[in-house]
């Protein structure tokens, strides 16, 4: 059940979101750094082939990564909601 709905959550993104969120994860995995942004942008860009969540769910460490991604923006990831459930 969790597989389906990040696939779902990842498949309902918007092109240009899933980019940044595999441009992201790539951050974070460290094939570049937040000078490269818009070469790992672009890379993702061209590597778009429909199946963005089952290469993102297919990363062991997707969680981590991202978590990277995030801290070289500034920004840091806790498990605090910043939006409520509707």
């Amino acid at each position: 059940p969790v597989v389906h709905e990040i696939t779902g959550f990842i498949n309902a993104l918007t092109e240009d979101e899933q980019v940044d969120l595999v441009a992201l994860m790539r951050l974070g995995r460290g094939d570049g750094t937040i000078e490269e942004w818009k070469d790992l942008r672009r890379e993702a860009l061209e590597g778009r082939n429909g199946r963005t969540a089952g290469y993102l769910l297919g990363e062991p460490m997707l969680g981590d990564f991202l978590a990277e991604g995030l801290d070289e923006f500034g920004l840091s990831w806790s498990d605090e909601r910043t939006t409520p459930i509707n």
